[in-house]
């Protein structure tokens, strides 16, 4: 199905992301490297220990303390969490941590799939290009009547990031 931005737009807020950026692409297939998978393996590793600039975002999806310390520390990701190409390879999407980004697999990354695949043969495509890292739909972000908890946690968690490093 062909749609305009806005309508792409629509269809992003009727899955509950209508703060989701989109890019206008005209895909074409590429060539994808028979080892794309020991790359992006590797460069997933890459992608993880890039996330200690994203601390504050890490602190919103609710993270065990040994889910974040394993993320950050680049070992392990946790259960539900996907990391996507903004640009497929198959359409010429580039192995590199500038064309990944995190969010959760459910429901956004499946929902996010859903809207690629509902767009298959148009002549332009709106893909999700998320302005950072992590993508985590905005009302997740906005806070309530906690008080300081998320500070406090956020406060414990680089304490933590930086004896592990040897930066006390």
């Amino acid at each position: 199905m062909q749609l305009t931005k806005e309508s792409a737009e629509r269809r992003l807020t009727d899955f509950n992301m209508g703060d989701m950026p989109v890019i206008e692409f005209h895909p074409k297939n590429a060539p994808v490297v028979s080892d794309w998978f020991l790359k992006y393996k590797k460069l997933c590793h890459e992608f993880i220990e890039s996330l200690t600039d994203s601390v504050e975002l890490l602190a919103f999806m609710n993270l065990s303390q040994d889910e974040f310390m394993s993320l950050i520390m680049g070992k392990k990701i946790p259960e539900n969490l996907s990391i996507r190409f903004r640009v497929p390879l198959i359409w010429g999407g580039k192995l590199e941590i500038e064309n990944l980004f995190m969010c959760w697999t459910f429901p956004q990354s499946q929902r996010l799939d859903q809207f690629i695949i509902e767009q298959k043969n148009s002549d332009t495509v709106w893909l999700p290009n998320p302005t950072k890292k992590i993508y985590i739909p905005g009302k997740n972000l906005s806070g309530g009547d906690g008080g300081n908890a998320t500070e406090d946690r956020l406060s414990q968690i680089a304490a933590q990031i930086a004896a592990s490093r040897g930066m006390e």
